[in-house]
């Protein structure tokens, strides 16, 4: 048995015999905070088996580590709402809200959110990250494509051509910041996950996606930042692998 499933059968047993306060305290003290990485199996067990009461209430808790699980949470119960209705709207409003959040862990939850939504649906998936990588707002735009560009993910063709999709998308909305900008925190952090989302998407797509990537450099000389993120990709390991395979030159 993995740690998940141990965390799960755990979880499970305490929601039946003691209930949600018995949850919260078992959660604390196993989060592995303060430190430099969240207990992520931890995380992912609780969003398996948690009511959805819990999951809503932990995902507005002024705890780090509750409301990364409580929002991760909300993947799971987007993928029982019926598409369209009023549940999954509400639910992807919420989503979209923590994608934005001061709070690194909470728009990590939302990427957890949305793979969890790409694992059972790929078809909504697709459609929500078409809606957020467009903009205007540099942190939901980061959500939509560290959200898709998950190798796991991308065995699915349609949801790899919606990866490179969201990455130009993404890209454009980065080069359309105007200079004064450029250094607001959010728009950094768009910038960083496109140092290695356009990696993940071309070596999930390589005929589809390479073409794409290349149009943007190197070097990018009128655009620091598009160069930056052109630079940073391909020293990533899976992006050398697709241009050899190719018979492109890596610089």
């Amino acid at each position: 048995m993995g740690r998940r499933d141990a965390y799960r059968a755990e979880l499970t047993a305490l929601l039946a015999d003691e209930g949600a306060e018995a949850v919260r305290a078992y959660l604390a003290p196993r989060s592995g905070l303060p430190g430099p990485r969240g207990n992520l199996e931890l995380l992912a067990a609780f969003g398996d088996v948690a009511p959805a009461s819990l999951v809503r209430a932990l995902a507005r808790s002024d705890d780090e580590y509750e409301r990364a699980c409580g929002v991760a949470g909300l993947g799971r119960l987007l993928v029982e709402a019926p598409d369209g209705g009023p549940d999954a709207r509400t639910l992807l409003a919420d989503l979209r809200e923590s994608a934005a959040s001061e709070g690194w862990r909470e728009r990590e939850a939302v990427a957890m959110a949305l793979q969890r939504l790409g694992d059972a649906d790929p078809a909504r998936l697709r459609d929500v990250v078409a809606s957020w990588s467009t903009g205007p707002e540099p942190l939901v735009a980061r959500a939509a494509v560290a959200g898709i560009c998950e190798p796991r993910l991308l065995s699915d063709p349609a949801t790899a051509q919606a990866a490179i999709d969201a990455c130009r998308e993404a890209t454009a909305l980065l080069a359309g910041v105007p200079p004064e900008r450029r250094r607001e925190p959010a728009v950094r952090t768009l910038r960083q996950a496109l140092g290695y989302c356009w990696s993940v998407a071309v070596a999930g797509a390589p005929e589809a996606g390479l073409p794409v990537f290349e149009e943007l450099g190197p070097p990018a000389a009128d655009d620091r930042d598009l160069d930056w993120v052109v630079r940073t990709n391909l020293r990533k390991a899976r992006l050398q692998r697709v241009l050899v395979a190719a018979e492109r030159a890596i610089e």
